[in-house]
């Protein structure tokens, strides 16, 4: 250039091209993304190792159900009163009067009485234990639970060939008295109250 106006010297202006605000925006999103799906899931894999939360359920069949327990009675809930179950008293040790004795206890307790009186020969100072209870196969899980209340620590047995329901409490050596009453009392209610359980499923939706 001539005239008034010169550039002197050896180095220029250098002519910069803008900068690409539109990379840097783009660039800057993409990580926010990928930030994101790596949290969501990270929460995912906390979900499956503890459970999934209230709403998530592995029995769960539809999407939008929650699965619901139905209380439904055990099976204790059908043990007889002990007014409903008859017991024969039978002593099988060397002391008199026992077999009377514990009759006349159990039907303070409200049990029915038959016959009271000495063990059977096959028992007859051979039973080493408290005691032993035997009854029909029909009273596995209903009147011989509930008697058993009363002497816990005697053995259980059913006879199939027996007939009618009464049971026959045999007093062993090792007897020395019923249960307690207060203990009795509480392990016969326990017995002879339903209790829910969770063993009916249900779907509600």
């Amino acid at each position: 250039m001539g005239g008034q106006y010169r550039i002197t010297g050896d180095k220029y202006p250098r002519m910069r091209p803008p900068r690409r605000r539109g990379r840097l925006v783009l660039v800057v999103t993409a990580s926010v993304v990928v930030i994101g799906v790596l949290g969501w899931g990270t929460l995912q894999l906390v979900d499956v190792f503890t459970g999934g939360g209230d709403e998530a359920s592995a029995v769960g069949t539809k999407a939008g159900c929650a699965t619901k327990a139905s209380p439904s009675p055990s099976a204790t809930a059908t043990a007889p009163r002990p007014g409903a179950v008859t017991v024969n008293v039978f002593n099988a040790t060397t002391r008199s009067g026992l077999a009377k004795k514990t009759a006349d206890e159990l039907k303070k307790r409200g049990f029915r009485i038959g016959e009271v009186g000495n063990a059977p020969k096959q028992w007859d100072k051979k039973l080493k234990g408290t005691g032993l209870l035997i009854g029909p196969d029909s009273a596995l899980n209903t009147s011989l639970p509930v008697l058993a209340t009363q002497l816990p620590t005697a053995d259980r047995r059913t006879d199939p060939a027996r007939k009618g329901a009464a049971i026959d409490l045999i007093i062993g050596d090792g007897f020395k008295e019923l249960a307690k009453k207060p203990t009795a009392d509480r392990a016969l209610a326990q017995l002879t109250t339903p209790r829910p359980t969770a063993t009916g499923m249900k779907e509600a939706c």
